[in-house]
């Protein structure tokens, strides 16, 4: 098993009163250690707003996921087409998919190593897919495990829920997992995450060590609807020609990331449009960037990025022609 060394550095800052309970405003002052204060500031100030625009903020001008009324009639129109219980069992049919990617400078102890990548979990869409879910990773094998955000199905309000289904989850879940926040989440998620065993990395990196060889794992805040992603904060202590790989919700900071020196992005968001015409072709991706980078593996200069399909479901428990999947991307030497 890979040896972790955190290369995280608190910041001590004050933080102002936020009306919470003692042991809520001493997790948030943790936070505000670890995070600068403007981050969480930012984070809670859009959080409490009352629930998330479905017009304006972030990258898109629409959001559709925060449209509940939209929600209702995309049910109600499955239902009438008979084509509801189709839908939500599609969302349980989870696959399995294996991506090799190839990088310059890799380790040969690296060589071969596998992560498990899941993303946009949601898991309080239902029991059944929680459980579908223990059940196909209990059996994988991989050597670390990453989580590009999403965990919550509504993007406001109680998130007890999608605790409740990584609570579950997690045991299953063999060696290091490290996570992001999506624009599902809220950043008072992250300590019941972390308290599970969940690296939640905002805006930070850490160090993988096999023997003498080092991978840097790094990861951002959501770059979609918040716009907290610091790519300089992020990626700061990792030096030029390091190995490294990011994690990031969404793909839409491709571009910014190719110019890093980040070897491979892995991300997720466009649930690569769940509900797709035949042929594949989706009916949206909800995503400022060109729909090649809205699924599967991608390029964009000399930056290697895999943007998942989505493990869960958003907006409605239903996918069409787009089955949900968690991924294991093998780690392979470029031939030189």
């Amino acid at each position: 098993m890979a040896e972790l060394h955190a290369n995280i550095s608190p910041r001590s800052a004050p933080l102002e009163a936020c009306g919470t309970v003692s042991d809520e405003a001493e997790q948030l002052q943790t936070l505000a250690r670890r995070m600068s204060v403007v981050h969480l500031r930012q984070r809670l100030g859009i959080e409490s707003e009352g629930g998330q625009h479905v017009f304006g903020y972030g990258r898109n001008f629409f959001h559709p996921e925060n449209w509940f009324s939209m929600h209702s009639l995309l049910r109600k129109g499955l239902r009438l087409l008979l084509l509801e219980e189709r839908g939500r069992r599609n969302t349980l049919a989870v696959r399995l998919m294996h991506n090799r990617v190839q990088l310059a400078g890799l380790p040969e102890s690296f060589a071969g190593f596998r992560i498990l990548h899941l993303s946009d979990l949601h898991h309080d869409v239902s029991a059944a897919f929680v459980q579908r879910l223990v059940e196909r990773v209990s059996t994988l094998e991989y050597d670390l495990c990453v989580i590009t955000g999403d965990f919550r199905f509504r993007t406001h309000g109680s998130y007890a829920a999608a605790l409740a289904g990584m609570a579950q989850l997690m045991p299953q879940l063999s060696g290091p997992v490290y996570g992001v926040l999506g624009n599902h989440d809220c950043i008072r998620m992250v300590p019941g995450l972390e308290a599970m065993g969940i690296k939640m990395l905002l805006n930070e990196s850490v160090v993988v060590r096999r023997g003498e060889d080092e991978l840097h794992l790094a990861g951002v805040d959501d770059p979609h609807y918040y716009r907290v992603d610091n790519l300089e904060r992020a990626c700061g202590d990792i030096a030029p020609g390091a190995l490294a790989v990011l994690l990031s919700h969404s793909p839409e900071i491709y571009k910014q990331v190719a110019h890093t020196g980040v070897s491979l992005m892995l991300c997720g968001h466009t649930h690569g449009g769940q509900i797709r015409l035949p042929g594949g072709i989706p009916l949206m991706t909800n995503a400022q960037c060109p729909r090649r980078f809205c699924g599967g593996p991608w390029r964009h200069c000399r930056l290697q990025g895999y943007t998942s399909l989505g493990t869960g479901s958003s907006i409605i428990a239903a996918r069409f022609n787009c089955p949900p999947e968690m991924t294991i991307h093998h780690l392979q030497a470029a031939p030189s």
